[in-house]
């Protein structure tokens, strides 16, 4: 079989101390750090208002209402075009029903989603960044005092050597899912008794790159369920249902497992039986990529019972679920329904979607390997604008309300623009906010960043929205900045991109830094890096309060509830830590 070239990425190991081996440092930062300017740095905490909407029908935009639409052209025969923003290009597009195109798609009934604070009712971290903002990568507050960080639990994984390279623990974006399960759902899933009456009972649900899904008591590391076997690694980070069914939504991003060669599968678990129950072939006909892969995170319309979930393979899948579950009977199950969005820009040579994607109401946003943000409808598939960023774009993009304008933050890599003998040694990573209704750039922040075929500088950490006393700030931790070790954390104003403080980083990361809000109301920041080290800081100047040193590279995003945080780290290791 002729296995086609894997373009990246060859993900490392550092060396660090032996795999238990933790400890404290000194409070003050030694990385250097330059402070900017706060102009409108807030004077005290406020609690964002939020909507209780849920219902599409009343949430979905009408396309003709967005500034500057036009409607896109039609061949007839179901390629559909439109200019993409001022440069003259055009966007090109069809929907698939299997690899038959449709002529002209408009969905059963509006897919929409509602406010951030509505995705779900489960307290927890239920996909990557918690919701359809992807700004939620923590739930709860947490009782912080000595402003340090101690490890409760550590349990230990498998590696896979595949693709000319280590694969151990769990790798990029890797966040653990953190569920406090509906009582009905812990029973049919036949959590034991303590667990069922326990209601402060977290459980840990975590696809790593060894092929397995853990489940782990929050509060012990102990295992709830025997891990679930699939024989191939998950890179990305997994799902679980918003509604609080018991199912697990996860895809693989490795079809190789040393000698062993496996189809390209997105996978759903029911977490009743532990086992996979239903799913797809990334090897999809319809493709325009020969790569089956599944790093992004998916999104489930709980009003529509629809999953969203775009592919490494080039198309964006659009799933009907069909979802049943009986909690008395103790059975849940699935029907999936497909139409899937295949599209194509002047840019795009790779295709394909890494990040995960984010929805405003029936607006869903990603960046591609080609450099583009894409804004499709979720509703009829139709593209409703794409941007060029100029290099690959892997981070996830956040997404924020302004006096009811809709906001993305985003930025790319030093990738693309390095390859080929005369390709740059380094370049400038662009750093943006957008209208999400237009694509329209609000301002731009820039920072060169070294180009690496193996691991890739530039934004792979997806950023974090500040709330509380920094929300008028949002932080970027930018790889390979200055060298190929170092690394860039930065503060900016969400208002204008001006640099409240930028932070040179001795050891550069992939990981996505969380914030915690303290029961003393003040702000945490916490972020890993190359190095093995887990650092706790001061938001409002980059400062730290203390760091831990893990084993080995932490390369996968953390979540945090309450007091407990959980990541994984390439020592083989995955982490229960005691923020106190």
């Amino acid at each position: 079989m002729i296995r086609p070239v894997r373009r990246r990425r060859f993900v490392f190991q550092v060396a660090a101390a032996t795999a238990l081996a933790v400890g404290l440092s000194a409070c003050a930062s030694a990385d250097p750090i330059t402070p900017g300017s706060r102009p409108n740095q807030p004077t005290a905490s406020t609690t964002p208002t939020h909507s209780s909407q849920t219902d599409p029908a009343k949430l979905a935009v009408d396309l003709h209402s967005l500034p500057g639409w036009t409607d896109p052209v039609s061949d007839g025969a179901g390629t559909f075009s439109r200019s993409i923003l001022d440069d003259g290009g055009k966007a090109t597009w069809k929907v698939l029903d299997g690899a038959n195109k449709v002529v002209d798609y408009s969905g059963s009934g509006p897919v929409a989603f509602g406010d951030s604070s509505v995705y779900t009712k489960v307290p927890g971290v239920l996909t990557f960044r918690g919701n359809n903002y992807r700004d939620a990568p923590t739930y709860g507050t947490a009782d912080i005092k000595d402003k340090k960080l101690q490890v409760v639990w550590a349990r230990a994984t498998g590696d896979v050597y595949t693709e000319k390279s280590h694969w151990a623990g769990a790798g990029w974006t890797g966040q653990p899912l953190l569920v406090n399960w509906p009582k009905a759902t812990k029973q049919a899933m036949g959590l034991s008794q303590a667990q069922i009456d326990d209601a402060s009972f977290v459980e840990v649900v975590y696809p790593v790159v060894d092929g397995k899904v853990y489940r782990l008591d929050l509060a012990s590391g102990t295992d709830t369920k025997a891990p679930i076997e699939t024989g191939f690694g998950f890179k990305g980070t997994g799902s679980i249902d918003p509604r609080g069914y018991p199912l697990l939504y996860a895809g693989m991003g490795l079809d190789e497992n040393g000698s062993k060669l496996g189809e390209w599968r997105y996978r759903i678990f029911d977490l009743i039986q532990n086992k996979e129950v239903s799913g797809w072939s990334g090897s999809d006909p319809g493709a325009p990529r020969n790569w089956g892969a599944f790093d992004s995170s998916a999104l489930v319309n709980a009003a529509t019972d629809t999953l969203i979930e775009p592919g490494e393979n080039g198309l964006i899948y659009k799933v009907k679920l069909n979802t049943k579950f009986d909690a008395q009977a103790k059975t849940v199950s699935v029907n999936p329904e497909f139409h899937k969005l295949d599209y194509n820009t002047p840019v795009s040579s790779r295709h394909g979607i890494e990040s995960s994607a984010a929805a405003w109401r029936n607006l869903m946003y990603a960046g591609d390997n080609d450099g583009n943000i894409v804004c499709w409808d979720a509703t009829t598939l139709q593209v409703v604008w794409v941007r060029p960023t100029g290099d690959d774009t892997d981070a996830t993009i956040v997404l924020e309300t302004s006096g009811g304008v809709p906001y993305l933050y985003t930025g790319n890599e030093m990738d693309k623009r390095g390859e080929g003998a005369d390709g740059a040694k380094s370049g400038p990573v662009t750093i943006q906010k957008l209208d999400a209704r237009t694509g329209k750039q609000v301002w731009s922040y820039s920072i060169d960043a070294v180009y690496n075929e193996a691991v890739n500088g530039g934004l792979m950490a997806t950023p974090v929205l500040g709330t509380g006393e920094v929300s008028d700030l949002v932080f970027f931790n930018i790889a390979k900045t200055g060298s190929d070790k170092r690394g860039t954390l930065v503060a900016l104003n969400k208002e204008s991109g001006t640099v409240a403080w930028e932070r040179k980083l001795a050891s550069f990361g992939w990981s996505s830094p969380v914030l915690v809000t303290g029961d003393d109301g003040h702000t945490y920041g916490i972020v890993g890096d190359s190095s093995g080290l887990l650092h706790l800081f001061d938001p409002n100047t980059g400062v730290d309060f203390s760091t831990l040193q893990l084993s080995k590279n932490i390369e996968a995003t953390p979540a945090v509830y309450g007091n407990m945080l959980v990541v994984g780290t390439y020592a083989k290791l995955l982490y229960g830590i005691r923020i106190s």
